[in-house]
Parts: structure tokens; C-alpha cells; sequence
């Protein structure tokens, strides 16, 4: 069976960013959906208002008998779920049609004009930039977004079937099952070493994404990465660069120069050199694929952000209250490039959670001196995810490294209380935990203290 014969799609994970994202889609075409997560969330309500079908434990009896039918159904899964999953091991077990969820991503991009974002860090900004400049442009797009646009408070963009925007994913290779007709590369920072085992490994696989697009595509690459393609940096000699730039207001105003001449009066209202390098690709790609000037600078001016990227909860004159989805040293040291550009004088607080026993051991020296850059530092314990501990990894070994006095272990129950005592005028949760669920709390409990 192929994708374009299955009735109904059945997803094992479908609370996850991308997993739900791609069930949004099937629901738009008009398929039955369901699935499984084992956990509750915003995700999984906005999904069951749609018309999804979920249970939230690993149990075959609860799956609805519309998915128990190999002949019309599709299986999904995402690598984040255990190889003793029971679900899982039926439907492989009895004859259904079972496909990774980036195989699936692989299917849609060969039937449509592919724009995919490489990179270790940026992918889910970019994708979403890039969705929101083709949508506002009124191209026939359908963008799968790893993170909650603020523009569409969805992780799906959907105008059409004729083209796609999609995040090339490294962990676990997934993005060389992608046919990408253009497709970028932001960083090769050395991440998901888990995986790799060492960093050469992980740009091999970069070399091999650029080698799975389509004939006549185009590959656009940060400049300075050791791969072949058409540059883009700022203030620089690439074939895309950002100049002039003036920040006015807490937005960046700027000219972009491109191969031919230089494009006039571009705003952005999201902070961060980085987030600024984010913008210039996705207008390279879309100038590339032919779109006016004149709506992608207004088309730009209008785009919001993605939740959890440098996302203001609380902005007064007395109080910012940001939180953030880094969980890379490289990422880190972006955030707080981008909070001392737009706060030089005010003092800082990062609170992290630490994301992976095996990424806090490889970056730990690293973790250390960008989170020793902030004025005061909360650590809490490390967030597992998919791994069991690791001896001697802990926070507190991390927090012995970070060089500044202002620096305490916390636990989540005590977190209020903590911030609560700093006297801090920009406070920052930082981190790919759960350290996300804390955000309301915080917010409630500042909002109430001011």
C-alpha cells in the first residue's frame, strides 16, 4: 500500500511537534486520524477537536477497530518510540503497512516542490519564516513546522498542495529520506552525538542531505560551512547578505544584497543575530524561487515568531520575563547576544534545565561558559528525555563549572520561590525539557508580584 491508498492513518506518538503536525495534515485531506501518545497535552486537545481519535495508554484493545484493518490503514511512528512498544510490535507483526514518520515527509516532498531546512540549530525558526513568506505571497504551500507558529498558533501552515516547506531533521538521519528541490543548511554545530559517536560523522551526513536534491535544485549554506552551495551571512562577502542594518524600536531594519542588486527596506521584529541570519535565508530561498520584493518585505514585517523562541511572556518597563527553547551551548550564547543587544544595562537571569545526560557530558565545558555569561544563573536537574542517567553527569557537576557566584541548584517544586527572591529585571527559562510547563506557573507568579 502506498500513501495515497490508505482510508485512514494511525500515528504511535502523535503528541509530538512533528508527528502532530503531519496528523493535522492527513485530517486536512480529509483521512480518518488517530493514534497514541502517552501523554496528555495541549497538542493532543487540539488534535481531539479536530475529529482525532487518542489513548494515552500502550494498549491494542483501545485502538478504535477503523485502524485495525491493514488493507486501508497507514501506521506512523516516530524514532523516540521504544522498540517494545506492544502497539508497534502488532501492527508490524500483523501485516500493516508501517512507516517512519520522516519516511512519510519523504513521500510528500518527491510529490511537490520541496523547500527543506538543514541544521543544527534554527531549523524550526527558518521553516517558519519561510511557510509564512510563501503563505503571505499566496503560493500553494503546505508548511510542517517543528515548533507552534505564533502567526498561525498551529505547527502546520496549509494553502495548497504544490509546494512544501519542511524541517530536514539530523537526528537519527532522518532527513536523507527528503527530496528537497531547494534546500538550506544553517549550522553543523556537533550535537546528537549520542547518535554520531563524533562530529565527523554528523557532517558526513550533512554532505549526504545535499547530495538527495532534486536535479536542477539549489543549496543554500551559512557561509563558512564546509560545503558547496549558494552563500548567505551578514555584513559579509556571501551571495546573500544582510546590510545596513539599524535596530529601531527593538526591530531590525535592513537591505538585503543579492547575487544581481540590492532588495531595499526589510523589517523584523524578532532580536538576535541569529534569528536575523534566519530571516536572510528564507528570503534568499524565496527571492530564489521567484518572489517579489515588495510582499516578502511586508510579509516579513507581519511574522510573529514560533513559541518557546525567545518568547516574551512578560515585557514592561519593570519586568521581561522571556523563555526559550535552547538546549545547545551554541544556542545559548545566541540567546544571550540577542538579550544583551536589546537589554545592555538591565541584570540577567537564566534559569536552565539541561536537556540529555549524554549532551550535558559531551558540552559540558561549553554549557559552562556560555551559561557563566548571564548575571545570575538557576540550574535544575537534567530532563532525561529518552536516556537513563549516566554517572557523574548530574547538575551539580555543571553547576561546579559555570564561573559566576550568582549560581544555585533548584528544584522545579521550589522555582517560583527562587525567582521569586532574585532581583533581576530580566529573567529567561532556557531549555527543551518540560522546563516549558513551568512557563505559566512563572508567569502567573510574576504577574501577580507586579
Amino acid at each position: 500500500m502506498n500513501l495515497d491508498q490508505a482510508h485512514s492513518i494511525y500515528f504511535i506518538g502523535i503528541g509530538g511537534i512533528g508527528m502532530s503536525a503531519l496528523a493535522r495534515y492527513f485530517v486536512a485531506k480529509g483521512l480518518t486520524v488517530g493514534g497514541y501518545d502517552k501523554t496528555k497535552t495541549d497538542i493532543t486537545d487540539e488534535l481531539e477537536d479536530l475529529g482525532v481519535l487518542i489513548h494515552f495508554e500502550d494498549d491494542i484493545k483501545q485502538i478504535d477497530s477503523t485502524f485495525l484493518d491493514a488493507n486501508t490503514t497507514q501506521i506512523v511512528y516516530t524514532p523516540a518510540i521504544p522498540k517494545s512498544h506492544s502497539e508497534l510490535n502488532y501492527f508490524n507483526s500483523n501485516g500493516f503497512h508501517v512507516m517512519k514518520r520522516s519516511q512519510v515527509l519523504g513521500e510528500i516532498t518527491r510529490q511537490t516542490f520541496c523547500l527543506a531546512v538543514a541544521g543544527t540549530h534554527g531549523k524550526t525558526t527558518t521553516t517558519s519564516i519561510l511557510g509564512h513568506l510563501l503563505n503571505e505571497c499566496d503560493v500553494e504551500v503546505t508548511a510542517f513546522l517543528g515548533g507552534i507558529s505564533e502567526n498561525y498558533n498551529s505547527n502546520l501552515i496549509l494553502n495548497g498542495t504544490k509546494v512544501s516547506v519542511v524541517e530536514a531533521d539530523e537526528f537519527d538521519r532522518s532527513f536523507l529520506t527528503l527530496s528537497p528541490d531547494f534546500a538550506c543548511i544553517t549550522s553543523m554545530d556537533a550535537d546528537h552525538l549520542d547518535i554520531y559517536g563524533d562530529a565527523s560523522e554528523l557532517v558526513k551526513s550533512f554532505e549526504d542531505f545535499s547530495e538527495k536534491i532534486k536535479p536542477n535544485g539549489k543549496l543554500f549554506v551559512k557561509n563558512g560551512l564546509p560545503i558547496k552551495g549558494i552563500t548567505y551571512g551578514i555584513e559579509d562577502d556571501s551571495d546573500y547578505s544582510v546590510e545596513n542594518i539599524k535596530i529601531v524600536n527593538g526591530s531590525y531594519e535592513f537591505d538585503v544584497k543579492t547575487p544581481t542588486k540590492l532588495l531595499e527596506n526589510f523589517k523584523f521584529n524578532l532580536p538576535g543575530r541569529h534569528n536575523l541570519s534566519n530571516a536572510l535565508i528564507a528570503l534568499a530561498m524565496s527571492v530564489e524561487y521567484g518572489l517579489p520584493q515588495p510582499q516578502l518585505a511586508k510579509a516579513l514585517a507581519s511574522y510573529k515568531g514560533v513559541k518557546r523562541r525567545f518568547t516574551y511572556q512578560i515585557k514592561t518597563d519593570d519586568l521581561v520575563y522571556i523563555d526559550d527553547y535552547a538546549h545547545h551551548p551554541e544556542e545559548i550564547n545566541a540567546v544571550h547576544q540577542a538579550v544583551r543587544e536589546m537589554y545592555p544595562d538591565e541584570k540577567v537571569l537564566a534559569i536552565f534545565q539541561p536537556h540529555l545526560f549524554s549532551r550535558t557530558r559531551d558540552f559540558i565545558d561549553d554549557f559552562a561558559k556560555s551559561l557563566s555569561k548571564f548575571d545570575e544563573v538557576i540550574l535544575l536537574d537534567i530532563y532525561p528525555a529518552r536516556e537513563l542517567p549516566i554517572e557523574g553527569v548530574t547538575s551539580q557537576w555543571l553547576l561546579d563549572k559555570i564561573e559566576n557566584k550568582n549560581k544555585k541548584l533548584v528544584q522545579k517544586i521550589d522555582l517560583v520561590a527562587a525567582i521569586k527572591n532574585s532581583d533581576a529585571t530580566v529573567i529567561m527559562t532556557i531549555g527543551a525539557g518540560d522546563i516549558g510547563e513551568q512557563v505559566k506557573h512563572i508567569k502567573k507568579a510574576l504577574s501577580h508580584a507586579s
